[in-house]
């Protein structure tokens, strides 16, 4: 057998494992189970429905150690970096401004911690083939230089916008887990769905380049628009690591979308029921459904299948065919 100079893996019993970490401290919650201490996370949402709102007010919650009425946050005050790629310091401002208030609290004051980034005006930059790694390299450099551990990237689709092709998404989410592993950061990653069927429950599957994103990140939950008001949100869990997931199909959480003064945030409503908040379908949209379904049965495809297709229930997918017999 042929002799290397450097081992690529380092191999020892379970136990061994088990024993050389149990007295390492449990990850704390950064946003209740959703996102916790060195995890990359991602969420994602349609436009104008409220990630990058979210997103500023968990990284106030953190900045603050203070949590955000509704859900948990046990990490202690400390520094937040928020990569903002979504919006320019004007709109961050507007956005944080009371247009009415004549007082000193026109604008929100946010904590020194919370350090928000974004690209140099002047900054002369023709990335070319490798733009994922040298924007990850200033991520890197810009979070030592401001001596911050929690990391918001918003929006991931600036740093790639091929991000929804597995052969763009796997190289930035391994690059993103590089730097995880390598300082013990925690990643929050926005990102966006494409056009969707509002009458059907979110799943992984909605987010763009699902499959990649999904696989390489640890925890990953979604915001969708309530069919039921305008300004009414639901946050759903998706993937997680740290726990059983708490926070799917049958206990969502609702939020209302509002202007507190100064300051655009999500206040805790009640945990609800996903398929309340969808859109319903009319009887010609079901009638088309119904087609479609019987044409992927007629081609071999199971009932398991098919529902994974509609993003129902196998179960729903019988009382469609026994219906119709």
């Amino acid at each position: 057998m042929q002799q290397l100079n450097q081992k690529m893996f380092r191999a020892t019993s379970a136990n061994n494992w088990i024993e050389e970490v149990k007295d390492l401290p449990t990850p704390k919650m950064l946003f209740s189970e959703f996102w916790v201490e060195n995890e990359i996370c991602i969420l994602f949402a349609d436009t104008n429905v409220g990630k990058t709102i979210l997103a500023v007010q968990i990284a106030n919650s953190i900045s603050k150690g203070i949590p955000i009425e509704g859900f948990k946050m046990e990490a202690e005050k400390q520094k937040v970096i928020y990569f903002d790629f979504e919006l320019s310091a004007k709109q961050f401002q507007l956005r944080y401004t009371c247009q009415d208030c004549l007082n000193d609290n026109k604008y929100y004051k946010f904590d020194e911690n919370f350090i928000r980034a974004e690209i140099e005006q002047d900054y002369e930059y023709n990335f070319g083939k490798d733009k994922v790694d040298a924007i990850i390299k200033q991520v890197e450099i810009c979070s030592f230089e401001n001596d911050a551990k929690i990391i918001i990237i918003d929006n991931i689709t600036y740093i790639n916008d091929d991000v929804e092709t597995a052969k763009f998404a796997a190289p930035l989410m391994k690059s993103l887990k590089a730097l995880k592993k390598k300082h013990g950061w925690s990643i929050l990653v926005v990102a966006h769905t494409p056009k969707r069927d509002l009458t059907k429950a979110l799943s992984i599957n909605d987010l763009a380049g699902s499959k990649q994103l999904a696989n390489f990140t640890d925890s990953c939950f979604a915001i969708n628009k309530s069919s039921k008001e305008e300004e009414l949100r639901y946050i759903k869990q998706l993937k997680v690591r740290f726990s059983a997931l708490l926070y799917g199909d049958d206990n969502i959480v609702e939020c209302n979308l509002i202007k507190n003064s100064n300051i655009l945030e999500f206040e805790f409503k009640a945990f609800g029921i996903e398929q309340a908040h969808l859109k319903e379908r009319t009887l010609e949209e079901k009638e088309q459904r119904f087609i479609e379904a019987q044409s992927y049965r007629d081609e071999g495809w199971t009932n398991v299948k098919i529902a994974k297709h509609f993003n129902v229930s196998e179960g729903a997918v019988r009382k469609w065919f026994n219906k119709a017999a």
